[in-house]
């Protein structure tokens, strides 16, 4: 009795897991597994943090060196989908200038992540909304030094 109740519960999270893979794709299933860029950030040299429509709450921590992002991390309360957006904006925003990061938006983390459904595309529009608050804040610590 114990194994069959063991397969059952196997075959049933194989099949999750599969239908999530088809709902959100592949690569966005690979990211909720292995989050990158996830963690806070000690004296950032830009910081923000926003509340999404559905009450997640994303950090964004950018440290630059010259004219160059050099880390960016965040956090999230959120859900899966949150925590795979907050990750791509911070992948995007790595290596790049302020003029770059201006180019990000929600539509272009949902394309790096080959789509997503459009039930989640506000955690997509709030990971951008808050890199462009961060850099917002390092821009204004820029103008006071």
């Amino acid at each position: 009795m114990e194994e069959s109740l063991d397969d059952f519960v196997s075959e049933l999270k194989n099949q999750i897991v599969e239908e999530l893979k088809e709902s959100y794709g592949e690569k966005t299933h690979q990211r909720w597994q292995n989050p990158e860029y996830m963690g806070s950030m000690k004296d950032s040299d830009g910081y923000a943090c926003l509340k999404g429509v559905c009450g997640d709450t994303m950090e964004l921590f950018l440290n630059f060196e010259g004219e160059k992002v050099k880390e960016a991390s965040f956090q999230t309360d959120g859900c899966g989908s949150s925590q795979v957006c907050g990750s791509v904006a911070a992948e995007l925003a790595q290596g790049k200038s302020p003029d770059e990061i201006l180019e990000v938006t929600g539509e272009m983390i949902m394309e790096e992540l080959g789509g997503f459904p459009a039930d989640d595309a506000h955690c997509a529009f709030l990971a951008a909304e808050t890199l462009q608050e961060a850099l917002n804040d390092y821009m204004v610590k820029q103008t006071k030094e």
